[in-house]
Protein backbone atom coordinates (compact mmCIF):
# COMPACT_ATOMS: atom_id res chain seq x y z
CA UNK A 1 0.00 0.00 0.00
CA UNK A 2 0.95 3.56 -1.37
CA UNK A 3 2.09 5.74 2.27
CA UNK A 4 2.03 9.32 1.84
CA UNK A 5 4.68 11.20 3.17
CA UNK A 6 5.30 15.08 4.35
CA UNK A 7 7.33 17.51 2.23
CA UNK A 8 10.04 19.46 4.34
CA UNK A 9 12.65 21.60 3.08
CA UNK A 10 12.32 21.11 -0.58
CA UNK A 11 11.92 17.36 -0.68
CA UNK A 12 9.58 14.23 0.09
CA UNK A 13 10.66 13.09 4.27
CA UNK A 14 9.43 10.15 5.28
CA UNK A 15 7.51 9.72 8.51
CA UNK A 16 8.61 8.68 11.49
CA UNK A 17 6.38 9.16 14.02
CA UNK A 18 4.65 5.05 13.34
CA UNK A 19 1.22 6.67 13.32
CA UNK A 20 -0.94 6.52 10.02
CA UNK A 21 -4.35 7.57 8.54
CA UNK A 22 -6.23 5.50 5.83
CA UNK A 23 -7.67 6.92 3.14
CA UNK A 24 -10.04 5.37 0.85
CA UNK A 25 -11.31 5.80 -2.65
CA UNK A 26 -14.73 6.81 -1.39
CA UNK A 27 -16.05 5.64 -4.54
CA UNK A 28 -15.34 2.17 -3.92
CA UNK A 29 -15.32 2.42 0.20
CA UNK A 30 -11.11 0.49 -0.35
CA UNK A 31 -8.62 1.95 1.79
CA UNK A 32 -6.07 2.46 -1.13
CA UNK A 33 -3.11 4.60 0.58
CA UNK A 34 -1.96 5.53 3.87
CA UNK A 35 -1.00 8.86 4.96
CA UNK A 36 1.86 9.83 7.94
CA UNK A 37 0.86 11.28 10.76
CA UNK A 38 3.61 14.08 11.71
CA UNK A 39 4.61 14.21 15.39
CA UNK A 40 5.18 17.69 17.08
CA UNK A 41 8.62 17.14 16.28
CA UNK A 42 8.30 16.48 12.97
CA UNK A 43 5.89 19.86 12.69
CA UNK A 44 9.13 21.98 14.48
CA UNK A 45 11.14 20.57 11.85
CA UNK A 46 8.95 22.21 9.08
CA UNK A 47 9.00 25.32 10.60
CA UNK A 48 12.68 25.36 11.34
CA UNK A 49 12.67 24.69 7.78
CA UNK A 50 10.84 27.42 6.82
CA UNK A 51 12.29 30.02 9.60
CA UNK A 52 15.77 29.07 7.91
CA UNK A 53 14.26 29.82 4.20
CA UNK A 54 12.73 33.28 5.51
CA UNK A 55 16.46 34.63 6.30
CA UNK A 56 16.58 35.10 2.37
CA UNK A 57 13.43 34.57 1.19
CA UNK A 58 11.98 37.56 3.28
CA UNK A 59 14.47 39.69 1.88
CA UNK A 60 14.33 38.59 -1.92
CA UNK A 61 12.73 40.88 -4.24
CA UNK A 62 9.49 41.42 -5.55
CA UNK A 63 10.74 40.28 -9.34
CA UNK A 64 12.42 37.20 -8.02
CA UNK A 65 9.17 36.05 -6.41
CA UNK A 66 6.76 37.13 -8.70
CA UNK A 67 8.99 35.26 -11.73
CA UNK A 68 8.87 31.80 -9.16
CA UNK A 69 4.75 32.53 -8.86
CA UNK A 70 4.32 33.23 -12.73
CA UNK A 71 6.29 29.64 -13.30
CA UNK A 72 4.07 28.16 -10.66
CA UNK A 73 0.56 29.05 -12.43
CA UNK A 74 2.19 27.49 -15.84
CA UNK A 75 3.03 24.53 -13.89
CA UNK A 76 -0.09 24.00 -12.13
CA UNK A 77 -1.99 24.87 -15.57
CA UNK A 78 -0.22 22.37 -17.14
CA UNK A 79 -0.92 19.62 -14.33
CA UNK A 80 -4.78 20.34 -13.63
CA UNK A 81 -5.92 17.35 -14.93
CA UNK A 82 -3.93 15.06 -12.91
CA UNK A 83 -4.72 17.29 -9.74
CA UNK A 84 -8.48 17.12 -10.51
CA UNK A 85 -7.70 13.47 -10.71
CA UNK A 86 -6.04 12.92 -7.39
CA UNK A 87 -8.99 15.05 -6.20
CA UNK A 88 -11.59 12.53 -7.48
CA UNK A 89 -9.55 9.71 -6.25
CA UNK A 90 -9.77 10.66 -2.45
CA UNK A 91 -12.56 13.46 -1.91
CA UNK A 92 -14.89 11.52 -4.78
CA UNK A 93 -16.23 14.83 -6.60
CA UNK A 94 -16.72 14.58 -10.31
CA UNK A 95 -14.18 15.13 -12.59
CA UNK A 96 -15.59 18.41 -13.52
CA UNK A 97 -16.10 19.97 -10.27
CA UNK A 98 -12.16 18.88 -9.33
CA UNK A 99 -11.22 20.72 -12.52
CA UNK A 100 -13.51 23.80 -11.33
CA UNK A 101 -11.96 23.51 -8.02
CA UNK A 102 -8.74 23.48 -9.68
CA UNK A 103 -8.91 26.80 -11.83
CA UNK A 104 -10.42 28.72 -8.58
CA UNK A 105 -7.11 28.19 -7.24
CA UNK A 106 -5.30 29.26 -9.96
CA UNK A 107 -7.16 32.51 -9.90
CA UNK A 108 -5.62 33.45 -6.67
CA UNK A 109 -2.31 32.16 -8.02
CA UNK A 110 -2.63 35.03 -10.57
CA UNK A 111 -3.34 37.43 -8.12
CA UNK A 112 -0.10 36.46 -6.01
CA UNK A 113 1.52 37.25 -9.17
CA UNK A 114 0.46 40.88 -9.18
CA UNK A 115 2.14 41.36 -5.85
CA UNK A 116 3.72 44.74 -6.33
CA UNK A 117 1.02 46.34 -7.20
CA UNK A 118 -0.85 45.07 -3.99
CA UNK A 119 2.03 46.21 -1.80
CA UNK A 120 2.90 49.31 -3.13
CA UNK A 121 2.88 51.58 -0.05
CA UNK A 122 2.01 55.35 0.91
CA UNK A 123 3.79 58.33 0.95
CA UNK A 124 3.25 62.09 1.98
CA UNK A 125 5.51 64.61 1.64
CA UNK A 126 6.53 67.44 3.61
CA UNK A 127 4.42 66.91 6.32
CA UNK A 128 6.69 69.27 8.04
CA UNK A 129 9.62 71.00 6.89
CA UNK A 130 11.75 68.64 4.84
CA UNK A 131 10.12 65.43 6.68
CA UNK A 132 8.18 63.10 4.80
CA UNK A 133 6.15 60.06 6.15
CA UNK A 134 5.35 56.59 4.57
CA UNK A 135 3.68 53.52 5.03
CA UNK A 136 4.84 50.43 4.15
CA UNK A 137 3.69 46.66 4.55
CA UNK A 138 6.56 43.95 5.67
CA UNK A 139 6.00 39.98 5.59
CA UNK A 140 5.06 38.02 9.27
CA UNK A 141 7.28 35.28 9.06
CA UNK A 142 6.98 31.72 9.07
CA UNK A 143 2.57 31.61 8.72
CA UNK A 144 0.51 28.32 8.93
CA UNK A 145 -2.88 27.00 7.05
CA UNK A 146 -4.69 24.17 7.99
CA UNK A 147 -7.36 23.03 5.35
CA UNK A 148 -10.64 20.90 4.97
CA UNK A 149 -11.30 18.02 2.76
CA UNK A 150 -13.87 19.33 0.69
CA UNK A 151 -11.31 21.13 -1.42
CA UNK A 152 -8.14 19.75 -1.14
CA UNK A 153 -6.15 21.73 -3.98
CA UNK A 154 -8.32 25.36 -3.72
CA UNK A 155 -8.53 26.25 -0.29
CA UNK A 156 -4.68 25.52 -0.12
CA UNK A 157 -4.04 27.58 -2.86
CA UNK A 158 -6.24 30.35 -1.51
CA UNK A 159 -3.80 30.19 0.97
CA UNK A 160 0.14 29.79 0.63
CA UNK A 161 0.84 31.91 -2.73
CA UNK A 162 -0.19 35.06 -1.27
CA UNK A 163 1.31 34.24 1.75
CA UNK A 164 4.57 33.43 0.30
CA UNK A 165 3.65 36.19 -2.51
CA UNK A 166 4.34 38.73 0.32
CA UNK A 167 7.58 37.15 1.47
CA UNK A 168 6.61 34.88 4.47
CA UNK A 169 7.64 30.98 4.16
CA UNK A 170 4.24 28.37 4.79
CA UNK A 171 3.62 25.43 6.49
CA UNK A 172 0.85 23.77 5.28
CA UNK A 173 -1.51 21.25 6.92
CA UNK A 174 -4.27 19.67 4.89
CA UNK A 175 -6.76 16.98 5.46
CA UNK A 176 -5.68 14.00 6.42
CA UNK A 177 -8.78 12.27 4.03
CA UNK A 178 -7.14 14.15 0.56
CA UNK A 179 -3.44 14.31 1.33
CA UNK A 180 -2.00 14.04 -2.40
CA UNK A 181 -3.21 17.07 -3.90
CA UNK A 182 -1.49 18.91 -1.68
CA UNK A 183 1.60 17.18 -1.79
CA UNK A 184 1.56 17.30 -5.44
CA UNK A 185 1.04 21.48 -5.58
CA UNK A 186 4.63 21.16 -3.35
CA UNK A 187 6.20 19.53 -5.84
CA UNK A 188 5.22 21.78 -8.59
CA UNK A 189 6.24 24.91 -6.72
CA UNK A 190 9.72 23.54 -6.21
CA UNK A 191 10.13 22.53 -10.21
CA UNK A 192 8.82 26.49 -10.34
CA UNK A 193 12.23 27.31 -8.56
CA UNK A 194 10.89 28.00 -5.12
CA UNK A 195 13.51 27.78 -2.89
CA UNK A 196 14.07 24.87 -0.11
CA UNK A 197 12.27 25.37 2.68
CA UNK A 198 9.62 27.99 1.47
CA UNK A 199 6.51 25.63 1.34
CA UNK A 200 6.08 23.10 3.75
CA UNK A 201 3.36 20.09 4.01
CA UNK A 202 3.21 18.29 7.13
CA UNK A 203 0.31 15.35 7.40
CA UNK A 204 -1.44 14.78 10.33
CA UNK A 205 -4.28 14.79 13.03
CA UNK A 206 -4.79 16.71 16.07
CA UNK A 207 -1.65 16.52 17.40
CA UNK A 208 0.43 18.35 14.17
CA UNK A 209 -2.58 21.41 14.79
CA UNK A 210 -2.19 21.75 18.32
CA UNK A 211 1.53 21.77 17.53
CA UNK A 212 1.02 24.48 14.62
CA UNK A 213 -1.17 26.33 16.73
CA UNK A 214 1.08 25.96 20.55
CA UNK A 215 4.40 26.92 17.77
CA UNK A 216 6.26 29.95 19.64
CA UNK A 217 7.63 30.47 15.19
CA UNK A 218 4.37 30.11 13.79
CA UNK A 219 3.29 34.39 13.61
CA UNK A 220 -0.18 33.66 11.79
CA UNK A 221 -2.72 30.14 11.07
CA UNK A 222 -5.39 30.62 8.19
CA UNK A 223 -7.88 27.84 8.79
CA UNK A 224 -11.13 26.79 7.22
CA UNK A 225 -13.17 24.12 8.55
CA UNK A 226 -16.23 23.05 10.43
CA UNK A 227 -17.59 26.33 13.08
CA UNK A 228 -16.63 24.04 16.25
CA UNK A 229 -12.78 23.73 15.21
CA UNK A 230 -12.51 27.38 13.52
CA UNK A 231 -13.79 28.23 17.55
CA UNK A 232 -11.21 26.04 18.91
CA UNK A 233 -8.55 27.45 16.33
CA UNK A 234 -9.36 30.88 17.08
CA UNK A 235 -8.95 30.56 20.49
CA UNK A 236 -6.24 28.31 20.91
CA UNK A 237 -4.06 30.15 18.31
CA UNK A 238 -4.86 34.12 19.55
CA UNK A 239 -4.52 32.78 23.36
CA UNK A 240 -0.53 31.88 21.76
CA UNK A 241 -0.21 35.47 20.33
CA UNK A 242 -0.98 34.46 16.92
CA UNK A 243 -3.09 36.60 14.21
CA UNK A 244 -5.78 34.02 12.90
CA UNK A 245 -8.17 33.75 10.05
CA UNK A 246 -11.01 30.60 10.64
CA UNK A 247 -13.52 30.18 8.80
CA UNK A 248 -16.40 28.44 9.79
CA UNK A 249 -19.07 26.29 8.71
CA UNK A 250 -22.43 27.67 7.03
CA UNK A 251 -26.13 27.26 6.49
CA UNK A 252 -26.96 29.16 3.46
CA UNK A 253 -30.51 30.22 2.22
CA UNK A 254 -31.98 30.85 -0.80
CA UNK A 255 -34.92 33.45 -0.87
CA UNK A 256 -36.93 32.46 -3.71
CA UNK A 257 -39.32 36.02 -4.13
CA UNK A 258 -42.98 35.05 -6.03
CA UNK A 259 -41.50 37.04 -9.10
CA UNK A 260 -38.69 34.85 -9.43
CA UNK A 261 -38.12 32.93 -12.36
CA UNK A 262 -38.86 29.62 -10.86
CA UNK A 263 -37.08 27.29 -13.40
CA UNK A 264 -34.32 29.49 -12.94
CA UNK A 265 -34.49 29.25 -9.12
CA UNK A 266 -34.87 25.64 -9.72
CA UNK A 267 -31.59 24.72 -11.81
CA UNK A 268 -30.04 26.83 -9.45
CA UNK A 269 -31.10 25.36 -6.33
CA UNK A 270 -30.35 22.11 -7.83
CA UNK A 271 -26.94 23.36 -8.88
CA UNK A 272 -25.87 24.78 -5.02
CA UNK A 273 -27.58 21.95 -2.91
CA UNK A 274 -26.28 19.19 -4.61
CA UNK A 275 -23.20 19.83 -6.39
CA UNK A 276 -20.05 18.41 -4.86
CA UNK A 277 -22.59 15.72 -3.15
CA UNK A 278 -23.55 19.33 -0.73
CA UNK A 279 -19.59 19.19 0.58
CA UNK A 280 -19.24 22.95 0.45
CA UNK A 281 -19.16 25.64 3.25
CA UNK A 282 -21.01 27.46 0.56
CA UNK A 283 -23.78 25.21 -0.40
CA UNK A 284 -27.61 26.01 -1.03
CA UNK A 285 -29.12 24.28 2.24
CA UNK A 286 -32.33 25.65 2.55
CA UNK A 287 -34.73 27.09 0.01
CA UNK A 288 -37.26 29.82 1.68
CA UNK A 289 -39.88 29.92 -0.60
CA UNK A 290 -42.37 33.45 0.09
CA UNK A 291 -46.14 32.85 -0.59
CA UNK A 292 -47.34 30.48 -2.68
CA UNK A 293 -44.29 29.62 -4.47
CA UNK A 294 -43.16 26.58 -2.78
CA UNK A 295 -45.67 24.32 -4.63
CA UNK A 296 -44.41 24.80 -8.21
CA UNK A 297 -40.80 25.41 -7.28
CA UNK A 298 -40.56 21.79 -5.10
CA UNK A 299 -42.42 20.72 -8.58
CA UNK A 300 -39.85 21.79 -10.60
CA UNK A 301 -36.83 21.14 -7.96
CA UNK A 302 -37.86 17.38 -7.68
CA UNK A 303 -38.59 16.66 -11.70
CA UNK A 304 -34.75 17.82 -11.92
CA UNK A 305 -33.66 15.98 -9.16
CA UNK A 306 -35.13 12.94 -9.72
CA UNK A 307 -32.76 13.07 -13.24
CA UNK A 308 -29.62 13.17 -11.87
CA UNK A 309 -27.01 10.77 -12.47
CA UNK A 310 -25.18 9.64 -9.20
CA UNK A 311 -21.94 7.69 -10.09
CA UNK A 312 -18.17 7.41 -9.84
CA UNK A 313 -16.55 10.59 -9.91
CA UNK A 314 -13.97 9.40 -13.06
CA UNK A 315 -17.19 8.36 -14.90
CA UNK A 316 -17.88 10.82 -17.37
CA UNK A 317 -21.45 10.60 -16.97
CA UNK A 318 -21.26 11.21 -13.36
CA UNK A 319 -22.88 14.75 -12.10
CA UNK A 320 -22.31 13.63 -8.61
CA UNK A 321 -19.79 11.46 -6.70
CA UNK A 322 -20.21 9.63 -3.02
CA UNK A 323 -19.35 11.00 0.42
CA UNK A 324 -15.88 11.33 1.93
CA UNK A 325 -16.36 8.73 4.35
CA UNK A 326 -19.15 5.74 5.01
CA UNK A 327 -19.21 7.26 9.13
CA UNK A 328 -20.43 10.83 7.12
CA UNK A 329 -22.57 8.95 4.64
CA UNK A 330 -24.55 7.83 7.74
CA UNK A 331 -24.69 11.01 9.63
CA UNK A 332 -26.49 12.23 6.27
CA UNK A 333 -28.63 9.86 6.06
CA UNK A 334 -29.74 10.22 9.43
CA UNK A 335 -30.81 13.85 9.37
CA UNK A 336 -33.44 12.62 6.42
CA UNK A 337 -35.05 10.11 8.85
CA UNK A 338 -34.59 12.74 11.60
CA UNK A 339 -36.57 15.48 9.89
CA UNK A 340 -39.42 12.79 9.05
CA UNK A 341 -39.87 11.87 12.55
CA UNK A 342 -39.94 15.54 13.49
CA UNK A 343 -42.56 16.53 10.75
CA UNK A 344 -41.13 17.45 7.72
CA UNK A 345 -42.33 16.23 4.41
CA UNK A 346 -39.70 13.98 2.57
CA UNK A 347 -40.41 14.81 -1.10
CA UNK A 348 -37.24 12.73 -1.62
CA UNK A 349 -35.53 10.09 0.34
CA UNK A 350 -31.69 9.84 -1.12
CA UNK A 351 -30.63 7.33 2.06
CA UNK A 352 -31.32 3.69 0.02
CA UNK A 353 -29.26 4.86 -2.82
CA UNK A 354 -26.09 2.68 -4.23
CA UNK A 355 -24.46 2.21 -7.17
CA UNK A 356 -24.01 -1.13 -8.89
CA UNK A 357 -20.59 -2.19 -8.93
CA UNK A 358 -19.83 -0.19 -6.38
CA UNK A 359 -21.87 -1.18 -3.46
CA UNK A 360 -19.24 -0.42 -0.98
CA UNK A 361 -18.50 3.04 -1.67
CA UNK A 362 -20.20 5.88 0.16
CA UNK A 363 -23.30 6.60 -1.51
CA UNK A 364 -26.37 8.54 -1.06
CA UNK A 365 -29.11 10.27 -2.87
CA UNK A 366 -30.42 13.45 -2.95
CA UNK A 367 -32.83 14.30 -0.77
CA UNK A 368 -35.70 16.89 -0.89
CA UNK A 369 -37.73 18.25 2.90
CA UNK A 370 -40.86 20.04 2.64
CA UNK A 371 -42.30 22.40 5.27
CA UNK A 372 -39.00 22.33 7.17
CA UNK A 373 -39.14 24.58 10.63
CA UNK A 374 -36.29 26.38 12.39
CA UNK A 375 -37.05 23.45 15.56
CA UNK A 376 -35.84 20.43 13.25
CA UNK A 377 -32.34 19.08 13.53
CA UNK A 378 -32.14 19.35 9.69
CA UNK A 379 -32.88 23.02 9.84
CA UNK A 380 -30.31 23.96 12.60
CA UNK A 381 -27.26 21.80 11.80
CA UNK A 382 -24.91 21.96 9.39
CA UNK A 383 -25.69 18.67 7.41
CA UNK A 384 -22.41 19.32 4.79
CA UNK A 385 -24.75 16.72 2.13
CA UNK A 386 -27.30 16.50 -0.72
CA UNK A 387 -30.15 17.31 1.70
CA UNK A 388 -32.25 20.41 0.40
CA UNK A 389 -34.34 21.78 2.90
CA UNK A 390 -37.94 23.84 2.03
CA UNK A 391 -39.07 26.31 4.26
CA UNK A 392 -42.61 27.95 3.90
CA UNK A 393 -42.98 31.89 4.92
CA UNK A 394 -45.73 34.58 3.90
CA UNK A 395 -44.03 37.31 3.54
CA UNK A 396 -40.12 39.15 3.32
CA UNK A 397 -40.05 40.65 6.16
CA UNK A 398 -40.90 36.92 7.80
CA UNK A 399 -38.20 35.45 5.47
CA UNK A 400 -34.98 37.97 6.57
CA UNK A 401 -35.88 37.45 10.03
CA UNK A 402 -36.05 33.72 10.16
CA UNK A 403 -32.41 34.06 8.02
CA UNK A 404 -30.91 36.43 9.98
CA UNK A 405 -31.74 34.86 13.37
CA UNK A 406 -29.54 32.16 12.01
CA UNK A 407 -25.98 31.51 14.24
CA UNK A 408 -24.16 31.68 10.91
CA UNK A 409 -24.11 33.64 8.34
CA UNK A 410 -21.41 32.77 5.25
CA UNK A 411 -23.89 32.80 2.10
CA UNK A 412 -27.35 33.76 1.05
CA UNK A 413 -29.05 34.33 -2.40
CA UNK A 414 -32.09 36.27 -3.44
CA UNK A 415 -33.90 35.29 -6.83
CA UNK A 416 -36.15 37.92 -7.51
CA UNK A 417 -36.95 39.85 -11.16
CA UNK A 418 -37.63 43.18 -8.67
CA UNK A 419 -34.60 45.27 -8.32
CA UNK A 420 -35.95 47.14 -5.21
CA UNK A 421 -36.21 43.72 -3.06
CA UNK A 422 -32.85 42.75 -4.33
CA UNK A 423 -30.94 46.55 -3.44
CA UNK A 424 -33.19 45.82 0.10
CA UNK A 425 -32.20 42.21 0.53
CA UNK A 426 -28.69 42.89 -0.42
CA UNK A 427 -28.46 45.71 2.52
CA UNK A 428 -30.65 43.76 5.34
CA UNK A 429 -29.50 40.36 5.06
CA UNK A 430 -26.36 39.53 7.65
CA UNK A 431 -24.01 37.32 5.80
CA UNK A 432 -20.45 37.68 4.33
CA UNK A 433 -21.32 36.95 0.73
CA UNK A 434 -24.99 37.67 -0.88
CA UNK A 435 -26.08 36.52 -4.45
CA UNK A 436 -28.48 38.21 -6.50
CA UNK A 437 -30.14 35.54 -8.89
CA UNK A 438 -27.11 33.69 -7.73
CA UNK A 439 -26.48 30.80 -5.98
CA UNK A 440 -23.29 30.04 -4.59
CA UNK A 441 -21.20 33.67 -4.59
CA UNK A 442 -18.26 32.44 -4.32
CA UNK A 443 -16.05 35.66 -4.83
CA UNK A 444 -13.73 36.32 -7.75
CA UNK A 445 -10.06 36.06 -6.75
CA UNK A 446 -9.73 39.51 -6.06
CA UNK A 447 -12.69 40.16 -3.90
CA UNK A 448 -12.17 38.46 -0.41
CA UNK A 449 -14.51 35.51 0.80
CA UNK A 450 -15.62 35.09 4.37
CA UNK A 451 -18.70 35.52 6.09
CA UNK A 452 -20.20 36.75 9.39
CA UNK A 453 -21.05 35.79 12.28
CA UNK A 454 -19.94 31.97 13.62
CA UNK A 455 -18.98 31.55 9.60
CA UNK A 456 -15.61 33.47 10.81
CA UNK A 457 -13.51 34.08 13.76
CA UNK A 458 -10.95 36.95 13.14
CA UNK A 459 -10.88 39.96 11.81
CA UNK A 460 -9.95 39.13 7.96
CA UNK A 461 -11.42 37.41 5.54
CA UNK A 462 -9.82 35.12 3.27
CA UNK A 463 -7.36 35.86 -0.38
CA UNK A 464 -8.43 39.77 -1.94
CA UNK A 465 -7.13 42.62 -0.16
CA UNK A 466 -7.83 40.97 3.20
CA UNK A 467 -5.48 37.93 2.69
CA UNK A 468 -2.67 40.77 1.55
CA UNK A 469 -3.66 42.73 4.67
CA UNK A 470 -3.61 39.29 6.64
CA UNK A 471 -0.35 38.04 5.78
CA UNK A 472 1.69 41.43 6.05
CA UNK A 473 1.16 44.26 8.59
CA UNK A 474 2.06 47.80 8.41
CA UNK A 475 4.78 49.63 9.63
CA UNK A 476 5.02 53.77 9.22
CA UNK A 477 8.49 55.67 8.73
CA UNK A 478 9.02 59.30 9.71
CA UNK A 479 12.18 60.27 7.48
CA UNK A 480 14.15 63.83 7.88
CA UNK A 481 16.94 65.01 5.56
CA UNK A 482 18.58 67.93 6.66
CA UNK A 483 18.88 70.36 3.72
CA UNK A 484 22.25 70.83 2.66
CA UNK A 485 22.11 74.42 3.29
CA UNK A 486 20.91 73.83 6.57
CA UNK A 487 23.72 74.89 9.54
CA UNK A 488 24.29 76.45 12.78
CA UNK A 489 22.67 75.37 16.42
CA UNK A 490 18.91 76.04 17.33
CA UNK A 491 18.03 75.37 20.70
CA UNK A 492 14.63 76.69 20.37
CA UNK A 493 11.93 74.58 20.22
CA UNK A 494 10.44 72.96 17.36
CA UNK A 495 7.57 74.19 15.67
CA UNK A 496 5.64 73.38 12.11
CA UNK A 497 6.54 75.60 9.45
Amino acid sequence: MKTLSHWIGGKPVEGVSGNFGPVYNPATGAQEKQVAFASAGEVDAAVRAAKEAFATWGTSSLAKRTSVLFKYRELVDAHREELARLITAEHGKVHSDALGEVARGLEIIELACGIPEKLKGELSTQVSTRVDVAAIRQSLGVVAGITPFNFPAMVPMWMFPIAIACGNTFVLKPSEKVPSAAFKLAELAAEAGLPDGVLNVVNGDKVAVDAILAHPDIAAVSFVGSTPIARYIHTTGTANGKRVQALGGAKNHMLVLPDADLDLAADSAINAAYGSAGERCMAISVVVAVGDTADPLIGKIKERADKLRIGPGDDPASEMGPLITKVHRDKVASYVSGAAAQGADVVIDGTGYTVEGYEDGHWIGVSLLDNVTPEMDAYRDEIFGPVLSVVRVETYDEAIALMNNSPWGNGTAIFTRDGGAARRFQLEVEAGMVGVNVPIPVPVGYHSFGGWKDSLFGDHHIYGNDGVHFYTRGKVVTTRWPDPSDGGINLGFPSNH
